[in-house]
């Protein structure tokens, strides 16, 4: 695909996110689908800055995602009525909580790498679960809402209008996106290209590899908190299975169905799972089994996910 053709398809890519809420309607589907296809392609591609350009596999994205959404939700209901004030805790709490853990097994490699994260997922998983008083547990954090948002003197109502949502979900895509390119374009970026194909010529070369992947780690669960504090604005609630490690496995699956080594891959991955679900768990409710099919049918004969299919048709 030439460079004029790469940027004919990301302009495309735009149009139809800035008009989506314009049209979804008239294809079957609804403006809060097109909220959610938003806000899961963003936690898929904070876990493919980690997957596909480092390298590292992790099962425990959806600690961080669901830390994020509980840090917003408790901020708005237990501590002060404002969105924006929820959104900063959740991602810092997300991000601070990615630091520390991040920092114990950054030196782990491949499956025990997965394995950790997942076993500290869990664990916050089952505290969630068992803290009743707090969290809700098992029946979620209820009895409060998102509120309109103050920005620079301007007063986005999200609260009322889920367009205003999807545009406000959008924005924080489309600011993390653009955060997450300049930084794979920077030599940052290239050390961490460098770590994933050669690990150990690139200890050779002299470069702190677990400086760089602790970094890597933790600017993707940056990211990823982001997610998860729109995720619970979104359904006005969140509840412990936001960060049980079936949730991981979805990020991992919408990365891998787009295409993991591409950068546009986990939006268009999380599209058609999030689609595909909202579809056929309509009609029955082994929906799981139907995009579990497609996912294994992608990697088989797919490798490269659904945007590599289509690039490669564009290179024929």
């Amino acid at each position: 695909m030439t460079q004029a053709q790469r940027v004919g398809a990301t302009a495309l890519l735009w149009l139809v996110l800035l008009t989506m809420p314009f049209w979804i309607g008239a294809v079957g589907g609804y403006t809060e689908l097109a909220s959610r296809v938003v806000v899961m392609a963003l936690a898929a591609t904070a876990l493919n800055f980690l997957l596909g350009y480092t390298g590292t596999l992790s099962f425990g994205h959806a600690a961080y995602f669901g830390l994020a959404a509980y840090g917003a939700g408790m901020t708005l209901k237990y501590v002060a009525p404002s969105t924006g004030l929820g959104m900063l805790i959740g991602v810092a709490v997300g991000t601070l909580a990615a630091a520390a853990i991040g920092a114990l097994i950054v030196r782990l490699r491949g499956v025990y790498f997965a394995m950790v994260t997942i076993a500290f997922g869990q664990v916050f998983y089952f505290i969630a679960f068992r803290w009743n008083t707090v969290t809700g547990g098992d029946d979620g954090l209820t009895g409060w809402r998102r509120l309109p948002l103050e920005l620079a003197g301007i007063r986005l109502d999200i609260q009322n209008h889920d367009t205003a949502f999807y545009y406000l979900a959008l924005a924080c895509f489309a600011l993390s996106a653009g955060a997450m390119a300049l930084l794979l374009s920077s030599p940052f970026g290239r050390t961490l290209h460098a770590i994933r194909e050669n690990e150990r010529r690139a200890r050779f070369l002299g470069i702190a590899v677990e400086r760089h992947l602790w970094l890597s780690f933790v600017i993707s669960c940056a990211f990823v908190s982001l997610a998860g504090t729109l995720y619970a604005l979104l359904n006005n609630f969140t509840d412990p299975r936001a960060l049980r490690w079936d949730m991981s496995g979805n990020f991992v699956i919408m990365a891998v169905l787009g295409g993991m080594r591409s950068f546009w891959g986990p939006l268009v991955g999380a599209a058609v799972f999030v689609v595909l679900q909202d579809y056929v768990s309509s009609h029955t409710e082994n929906w799981m089994s139907v995009v579990g099919l497609i996912f294994v049918l992608v990697v088989l004969f797919f490798p490269r996910g659904v945007l590599g299919l289509v690039q490669r048709r564009g290179e024929q």
